[in-house]
């Protein structure tokens, strides 16, 4: 596997998805279905490479997180 195309494109997948929350809402099931597609098609570039699904999960995992603390800030206010 071409680790530095891997991250490199990893990278441009953090700012679609940055994109795709402003455009869509973080809250929308159309934000986690874009999530989901593209990580897959990401895996699947790079030939279902166990690199490439752990650090996929990871940032799937990440972005719930983001999710998880606006959602708690929001109950708050």
């Amino acid at each position: 596997m071409d680790y530095n195309a891997f991250f490199a494109d990893v990278e441009i997948w953090i700012g679609q998805a940055n994109q795709a929350a402003v455009r869509l809402g973080m809250e929308s099931p159309e934000f986690w279905q874009w999530v989901a597609e593209s990580s897959g098609t990401l895996c699947k570039k790079y030939q279902e490479h166990r690199l490439a699904i752990k650090q996929m999960i990871m940032m799937i995992e990440w972005l719930e997180e983001v999710w998880e603390g606006r959602r708690n800030a929001n109950a708050g206010s």
